[in-house]
């Protein structure tokens, strides 16, 4: 099947006479001088009146933006923006050894929370490979059991988090 290219003039049995203005995976988009704009799928039965010369891509930007995403979020152990509290960005935060012969160490709590979320995220990402592995029900079940404890011991961070809905979620009490 040959894809027309934008600026195609054609005729269609439903619509009328019209001409492609942009080309997709699927569709045709064609603006019909009686009817205006309307899609039609690539292997519909129409007349061409005239092809135009040029290539087109047949996968739309729309597409290639979509397939992106969708890998990125497979693939990738980022899932989501996550702010700092307002009241602790561009704050510090002081180890202070109970050795006086030691130098205490100075983190920027930017970087401490990056580093947390982070942890966070891969968590997120081994628990979602336990669930879809071939390991046996119970094995699942008692990692997942892991992985819940660490999320509670990550618990006492959550001060930092702009967004409760962000924040490390343990074992719920019974």
């Amino acid at each position: 099947m040959q894809i027309l290219g934008i600026g195609s003039r054609i005729s269609h049995e439903t619509h009328g006479k019209g001409v492609v203005t942009n080309v997709d995976s699927e569709h045709y988009w064609v603006t019909f001088i009686e009817n205006g704009l309307e899609t039609i799928p690539l292997d519909e039965a129409f007349e061409v009146i005239e092809a135009a010369e040029n290539e087109v891509d047949a996968v739309s930007l729309f597409d290639i933006e979509s397939s992106l995403v969708s890998i990125l979020k497979k693939y990738s152990d980022v899932s989501e923006v996550i702010h700092i509290g307002d009241k602790w960005k561009g704050g510090k935060l002081i180890l202070e050894p109970n050795d006086t012969n030691l130098k205490s160490k100075e983190i920027k709590i930017d970087d401490f929370f990056h580093k947390i979320t982070m942890v966070r995220d891969r968590l997120r990402v081994m628990e979602q490979k336990v669930n879809s592995s071939n390991l046996e029900e119970q094995e699942k079940i008692d990692l997942q059991q892991y992985i819940t404890r660490i999320y509670g011991s990550l618990t006492t961070f959550n001060v930092l988090f702009k967004v409760k809905e962000q924040q490390f979620v343990g074992q719920k009490a019974k």
